[in-house]
């Protein structure tokens, strides 16, 4: 198989999968327990008249099928509704805290691939050592620990009884800033604690996984030939041994995309973080099926487009992987 045809062939599953997840994302929020037009009546006290008016915006008086149409031709226009809790546009609102949430993952995922594929490596060069057996142990408690329960721990500590970091929000209330670098600052100080959750947690997978394959890889054959013709160990591991130890690691961070998804709505519920993960939550309890149907789309889109790059990788690190 070429690689042209390969990634064809890629891209139909990915648009098969957009698809699919389109329309369970319509169905899933529709027979969701709670009515989502009592909920906007807080009192309780509400008249047909005016539940009808509210379908009516809403599009909620149409037939199953309409709907359906409706919210494709709203995905494919990048027009996700108005807001049933917020009375805005559901695009804007999202705009606004996936720039929060952008940042606090891209901030957490170089740190954790850095750190996590780093101590992987020294790990394997030594491994057996008491450096070894330490970063393993330290990497299974961190790993071992709920990204919650992480994150009240780090406010206890740093935020209530030390008071080094602020323990909510992204700037501080009332603050009056003289400079945007003032702003800046205290944007990162907000940033602190939920980051450090996320790289305690999820540092372990990909320390883990770049161990375990450079040990396997540095006892093959090709790596014993490669130091039997005098390179030194630095340039066996560079040219040999991390090149045949990549594939591993690199569907590793596809499947990270995945999972720091669920660890950013904890993270950011915890501390009060004004991103997607607190706009999902506080969505579920407001039944705001418009902020729903959005952020699941976007947030299931963003995992199987890096599934998908990952996979067009694998072709350029092996060439086999599109013959399979």
């Amino acid at each position: 198989m070429s690689k042209l045809k390969y990634i064809g062939k890629k891209l139909m599953q990915l648009i098969l999968t957009l698809y699919a997840i389109i329309t369970f994302n319509f169905i899933l929020f529709r027979i969701m327990p709670g009515d989502p037009i009592r909920l906007l009546a807080r009192s309780g006290a509400i008249s047909a008249e005016s539940i009808a008016r509210i379908k009516e915006l809403f599009g909620l008086d149409q037939p199953m099928w309409m709907q359906y149409f409706i919210y494709l031709k709203n995905i494919v226009t990048g027009q996700f509704g108005i807001s049933m809790t917020y009375r805005q546009p559901v695009s804007s609102i999202i705009a606004e805290r996936m720039a929060n949430t952008v940042t606090l993952l891209a901030v957490a995922t170089v740190m954790i691939i850095i750190i996590g594929i780093g101590t992987g490596i020294v790990a394997a060069m030594r491994r057996g050592s008491r450096l070894d057996k330490t970063f393993v142990v330290a990497s299974m408690v961190g790993w071992s620990l709920p990204t919650f329960w992480t994150g009240l721990l780090m406010i206890v500590v740093f935020g209530v009884f030390l008071k080094i970091f602020p323990i909510s929000g992204i700037l501080t209330p009332g603050m009056q800033y003289a400079t945007y670098s003032q702003v800046i600052m205290d944007y990162a100080k907000h940033l602190v604690m939920p980051t450090i959750a996320l790289i305690i947690v999820d540092m372990a997978q990909f320390f883990l996984i770049t161990r375990s394959t450079l040990v396997d890889v540095l006892t093959e054959d090709y790596m014993l030939t490669a130091k039997g013709k005098g390179l030194s160990p630095k340039k066996a591991l560079w040219r040999h041994a991390m090149p045949n130890a990549m594939l591993p690691i690199i569907t590793t961070l596809a499947l990270y995309v995945s999972l720091v998804i669920g660890g950013a709505i904890q993270v950011e519920t915890v501390f009060s973080f004004p991103g997607m993960g607190k706009l999902m939550y506080d969505a579920v309890l407001k039944r705001d099926y418009p902020i729903l149907e959005a952020s699941f789309f976007l947030m299931a889109a963003v995992t199987v487009t890096a599934n998908f790059i990952s996979d067009i990788f694998y072709t350029i690190i092996d060439p086999r992987v599109k013959d399979i």
